[in-house]
Parts: C-alpha cells; sequence; structure tokens
C-alpha cells in the first residue's frame, strides 16, 4: 500500500446554508405586508359594522357574524381553481392578481357601513386572499429540498402570521385611539399595506415568471381520490378544527375584550409580542420539524392548543390568576410548533399533486374553518351564552388531540411515511 493511501480521508466540511432563493425572499416580504393589512382590518371589522367600539348586542353577533362568514366562504369556495389556475398559467400572475383585488376591495370597504355591501365586499375579499395564500405557499415549496421543507415552511408561517400579528395589534391600538366614526382610514391604511405588497413582489419578478411554474395539467379526478385519503386529512383535518378556534378569535377578540374593560392599547401590546415571538420560533420549530419528524412537532403542538384552551377555561372561570396565565403561556409557545411541521408534512404530500393545487387544498381547509367556526359558535352563544362556547371549545380541543395522536400512530407503525 502507498504511503498517499494510508494517510486519513480528511472529514467532509458541513454542508453551507443553501442560501433562500431571491424569488421566495420576494414571497416572504409580500406575505409580510398583506398579512398585515388583513390583520389591521379585520380586528375592527366587528367594530365597523356595528357602529360602536365595545359590548356587541346579540343581534351585532349575528349581523358581525355573517358578514365576516362570507370571506371564507368566497375563499374556500374558489381557491381550488386558483389553485389550478397557478399550476396551469404560474404562479405570479395568480398571485398579483389576487393582491391588486384585494387592495381594492378593502378601498371600497371604507366608503360603506352597509352590511349587504360590506357582505357582498367581503364575499370577493376571500375569493382574493385565497389566491394569494395558494400562490405563495406553491412558490415556497416549489424552491424548498426535501430536508429544508420544515425551515422553509417554519420562515413562511413566521411572516405569514408575524404580519397578522402585527397587523391585529396595530389595529387593536386604533381601536382604543380613533373614534368610531374615523374607522374607514384603518382600512384606507390596509389598502395601502396591500398595494404595497402588490408593488414589492410586481417589482422583484418584473424580468419574468418563476420557471418553476410553467403551464400544466391536473386530473381532477385524481386530485378528489387524493383529497380524501387518510394521510392527507389526517394532515388537513386538524388544521380545520384549529381554524374553528381561530376564525372566532379573529373577529370577536377585539370587541369581547373591549366588553370585559381590557383596554385596546393592553391587548395591542400583548398580541405584538407574540408577533415578535413568533419571528423568533418559527423558523426554528421548522428546523426540529426537519430533523425530528413533522409529526412529533404536530403533537407538540396540538397539546399545546389543548394547554392554550383549558388555561383560558381556569382564566374564564377564577379570574384573573397566575396559575391560568402560566398555562395559556405555555401552551402557546408549544402550539406554535404546529404550523412549521403541518405545513411541511402537506409539502411532503405535494409531490403526488401539483402543488398549488394542493396548497389550495390547505387553503380550503382553514377557510373553511373560519366559516363553520364562526357560524357555529356565534349561534351556539346565541342560544346557550358562555356554556355553549366552553363545549365549543372543549369539543375542538378533544378532536384535535385525537386527529393528531392517530397521524402519530400511522407515522409510528409504518402506515404513513413522512418525507424528513
Amino acid at each position: 500500500m502507498s504511503p498517499a493511501a494510508e494517510l486519513p480521508v480528511p472529514p467532509a466540511p458541513p454542508a453551507a446554508p443553501r442560501p433562500v432563493p431571491p424569488i421566495v425572499v420576494a414571497v416572504y416580504g409580500a406575505t409580510g405586508i398583506v398579512r398585515f393589512g388583513f390583520g389591521l382590518t379585520v380586528s375592527v371589522f366587528a367594530a365597523y359594522i356595528a357602529g360602536h367600539s365595545s359590548g356587541l348586542t346579540t343581534a351585532d353577533v349575528g349581523t358581525v357574524g355573517l358578514v365576516s362568514g362570507l370571506s371564507p366562504i368566497g375563499e374556500f369556495s374558489t381557491v381550488v381553481g386558483s389553485g389550478l389556475l397557478a399550476d396551469r398559467r404560474g404562479r405570479f400572475p395568480v398571485l398579483l392578481g389576487g393582491l391588486a383585488a384585494a387592495a381594492a376591495l378593502l378601498l371600497a370597504v371604507s366608503f360603506t357601513r352597509d352590511p349587504w355591501v360590506l357582505g357582498s365586499l367581503n364575499l370577493g375579499f376571500g375569493i382574493a386572499s385565497g389566491a394569494i395564500l395558494a400562490a405563495s405557499l406553491a412558490v415556497v415549496g416549489d424552491h424548498a429540498a426535501s430536508t429544508e421543507r420544515g425551515v422553509a415552511m417554519g420562515r413562511f408561517d413566521a411572516v405569514n402570521l408575524a404580519g397578522w400579528i402585527g397587523g391585529f395589534a396595530a389595529g387593536f391600538g386604533l381601536l382604543g385611539i380613533l373614534p368610531n366614526a374615523e374607522l374607514p382610514w384603518v382600512f384606507r391604511a390596509g389598502a395601502l399595506a396591500l398595494f404595497l405588497g402588490f408593488a414589492y413582489a410586481a417589482l422583484r419578478f418584473r424580468h419574468g415568471e418563476d420557471p418553476t411554474a410553467g403551464p400544466g395539467g391536473v386530473d381532477l379526478r385524481r386530485l378528489l381520490a387524493v383529497v380524501v385519503r387518510r394521510d392527507v386529512l389526517l394532515v388537513t383535518v386538524p388544521w380545520f378544527v384549529i381554524y374553528l378556534l381561530l376564525g372566532t378569535v379573529f373577529v370577536f377578540l377585539g370587541s369581547a375584550a373591549s366588553g370585559v374593560g381590557v383596554a385596546p392599547t393592553t391587548l395591542a401590546a400583548a398580541i405584538g409580542g407574540g408577533g415578535l415571538l413568533l419571528l423568533l420560533t418559527q423558523p426554528g420549530y421548522g428546523r426540529l420539524a426537519d430533523r425530528y419528524g413533522r409529526t412529533r412537532l404536530m403533537l407538540v403542538g396540538a397539546a399545546g392548543f389543548v394547554a392554550v384552551l383549558a388555561g383560558a377555561g381556569v382564566l374564564a372561570t377564577y379570574g384573573e390568576n397566575a396559575e391560568g396565565i402560566a398555562l395559556v403561556g405555555a401552551g402557546a409557545l408549544a402550539a406554535l410548533a404546529y404550523g412549521p411541521a403541518a405545513l411541511a408534512s402537506l409539502t411532503d404530500l405535494s409531490r403526488t399533486l401539483s402543488r398549488a393545487t394542493t396548497m389550495a387544498v390547505y387553503t380550503l381547509t382553514i377557510a373553511l374553518g373560519m366559516w363553520v367556526g364562526l357560524s357555529l359558535s356565534s349561534a351556539l352563544y346565541d342560544r346557550f351564552q358562555a356554556p355553549g362556547l366552553d363545549a365549543f371549545f372543549a369539543g375542538i380541543a378533544v378532536v384535535l388531540t385525537v386527529l393528531t395522536a392517530v397521524r402519530y400512530w400511522d407515522v409510528r407503525t409504518g402506515r404513513a411515511v413522512e418525507g424528513t
């Protein structure tokens, strides 16, 4: 053997982190701006519809629930079509069209308080929102390597949810500062944010369409067959259950907090802190999902949601106390693990379909959850008051726990395989 052959082989240098493609950076930036505009306006929508900012009556709750519920109806009834269009014609025509339409609709909202007109505008806003989300998620999924889908979706979830929460914080703050008559300016500010998102995305892609998103066809029969598969349902249905909760919280939190004496500025500060926490944790949770498995992180997130609901029950029963606050805080931190892991898992599954259409199915699921959550919680509150809402939240906790446990069991027993 030659002396050279006896020399030890030096270890391979660690792989350098893959740079985030400019096209994905642009989607992250546009998503953050857009979701800020959404959160800003949704936080004041209940007060805007009712014409006053606190203490909603039963009649107000019914009107707010009906008008607000039209947005997710528009989203879930058209988002699969938006996904099909994005797969056939490219991601960015669909994304830019959705941004432009959403900006115009929010501006129109600022000029009327008629519930019927607001409902029609909100329906169109849901259609635009679904197009934006399906196209954005497809772009991120197109460019994420199989070993980096968790962190890629964690970054998306961070800018998506931080935009929402930053908008909520700003909206609740304005709700405490502006008289109700001045709330149209909030919708104009939201329209401006959406226009800025449109301009940012359009400028970044002025040199042409994303080459990974060329024209193609989708077999709708195959799509329907895959959507009802057990492994797909066990990723999408838990999201439906989560948005039963979030759909109610998004619309009624501001007015409910004002009705029990929580200052909007205090609520804004708390929500702003939550947005900062999202930015810090979501990419990290995504990296953990890549390393340890999607389902383990989904199980952690589901346990966190249950803890939040339990802590909220303790606070509602016994008033402000350290135990309830600690339970809500710890649960919220754990719940943040769910988003990146579930989105990465859905991206793994999207290999069997065209990606934008698969992400559209996810968007359909959460939009349907928001609509059903709004309708069901409003009806339960109208009929049973607080006990009805308690039963609603308890049911969410039980179903979410069971579905996530079944998914975990399928992975452990080999019935489902993760793409990690």
